[in-house]
């Protein structure tokens, strides 16, 4: 009898496995051990807000503690403050620098709702920079063009895991005042003449999320060496409160139905599933309708519950290797798609990019995609809009139509191929056998 059940949970598993789609979203970087440490858990609510192990965590959760102090060596910075978001994190920077209402925040376009909207809920005005069609990064002709005499900041987002052009961002900030604010949101772990980024701008912001280069399903950071600013930050962490137990438990569901329930049954049930969970609230959607509209849903800003900082400490200790499969697996679709039709992202000797998606530009992305969806090929479509996701009311981010006609193109002709953990180079080679179809 236990012989059948082994020969007959093999066969599920190997099902499964047939079924499951190769998708660059949904969760990519869990592997078993992120999976069954969200499942202990969620059985140990006690430890969902904060826990306390040692006389230094009497303010704050041990794991946010150390997860902060990790991260600090890791990136060569003196502070990092945790928090629930990538969101929170930009909110807690623009409120400590203290900006006036309505003074201005240079931003790229091709990029998401979530780095425009901390600027639009902190009461300044986002104004949106085209980007460099090679890059996906900031133009700097067009960012010199846009800066007016209510110009403070400027968020310099390294696209895809591709460092930004840091020498002469930096001296455009100089030359024209400009606080540097990092977004590394995709980049963590990328280097640009050998130092990490996130360490040039006066502070910069990682992002957590479900999609990103380590997950947490939601979470942030900051960092900072300037020690005003640190304090300022310190302030803003500890005057905010915990997000609720429902919302923490949802967070640690999705890893447990994404990888055991959704995407094994994806191509049959599993899609309607999601869309249903998430009706419901057992899952959280990664990005709130009212943020689509610029409007701040009632979990912003708040603090990294300790739960979420024990699941994205079990990923930073598997940074290294993650970044370097994503290498791997790089290289193999430079190798495969070299005489394709297909424009392939730049490489840099001076700079150390992290491949978050691979990025490849065809005239016909769109049509390619939706094919490659029937086709269980769940590829990528950051970003079908200026500012994603292609739904978000651009108006209400302060974009026009016309703002920024790169990033516009952009968004016609991008598409996205997975590099995370859990694609092997038979999925990538599959993906190549359809492209080149």
């Amino acid at each position: 009898m236990k012989t059948k059940i082994i020969i007959l949970n093999c066969f599920f598993m190997k099902i499964c496995q047939y079924l499951k789609p190769i998708s660059i979203s949904l969760s990519p970087n869990t592997e078993k051990d992120d999976v069954f440490l969200a499942l202990k858990l969620l059985f140990q609510p006690w430890r969902w807000q904060r826990e306390h192990i040692s006389k230094k965590s009497a303010n704050k959760s041990f794991f946010n503690i150390k997860l902060e102090e990790e991260f600090k060596n890791y990136i060569g910075i003196k502070y990092a403050f945790s928090f629930n978001s990538g969101r929170t994190a930009l909110m807690a920077i623009l409120e400590s620098l203290e900006l006036k209402p309505e003074d201005e925040v240079l931003l790229q376009a091709f990029t998401c709702n979530a780095v425009a909207n901390p600027i639009l809920w902190t009461n300044l005005k986002p104004i949106f920079v085209d980007c460099n069609k090679k890059t996906f990064n900031i133009n700097t002709e067009d960012l010199k063009k846009k800066i007016t005499s209510k110009s403070r900041a400027v968020i310099i987002q390294h696209t895809f895991g591709l460092p930004a052009e840091m020498d002469e961002i930096l001296e455009i900030c100089l030359q024209n005042n400009l606080i540097l604010i990092e977004d590394c949101a995709h980049s963590l772990g990328a280097e640009y003449k050998g130092k990490k980024v996130g360490s040039f701008g006066e502070a910069a912001f990682f992002s957590f999320s479900r999609d990103k280069i380590i997950s947490s399903v939601y979470g942030g950071m900051t960092i900072t060496n300037n020690e005003e600013l640190a304090i300022k930050m310190r302030k803003f962490q500890e005057k905010i409160s915990y997000p609720s137990y429902f919302w923490t438990k949802q967070q640690l569901l999705h890893p447990i139905f994404m990888n055991w329930l959704i995407l094994p049954t994806y191509h049959f049930f599993g899609k309607y599933l999601l869309v249903l969970f998430q009706w419901f609230h057992i899952l959280s959607k990664a990005v709130h309708w009212k943020e689509k509209r610029g409007l701040k849903p009632g979990y912003f800003p708040k603090r990294f519950p300790n739960a979420l900082a024990i699941l994205a400490l079990n990923q930073f200790k598997k940074l290294k290797r993650f970044n370097e499969h994503r290498q791997k697996i790089a290289d193999y679709y430079f190798k495969t798609l070299k005489n394709s039709r297909f424009e392939l992202p730049p490489k840099f000797e001076t700079k150390k990019q992290v491949w978050l998606r691979f990025a490849i530009k065809y005239p016909r992305a769109r049509q390619i995609i939706k094919k490659a969806w029937q086709k269980n090929l769940l590829l990528g479509d950051w970003y079908t809009s200026p500012i994603a996701p292609k739904d978000t009311k651009l108006e209400k981010m302060g974009y026009k139509i016309g703002d920024c006609p790169n990033a516009e193109k952009l968004a016609e002709q991008t598409l996205n191929l997975p590099t995370h953990i859990n694609i092997s180079l038979n999925d990538a080679q599959k993906i190549i056998d359809f492209l080149k179809n």
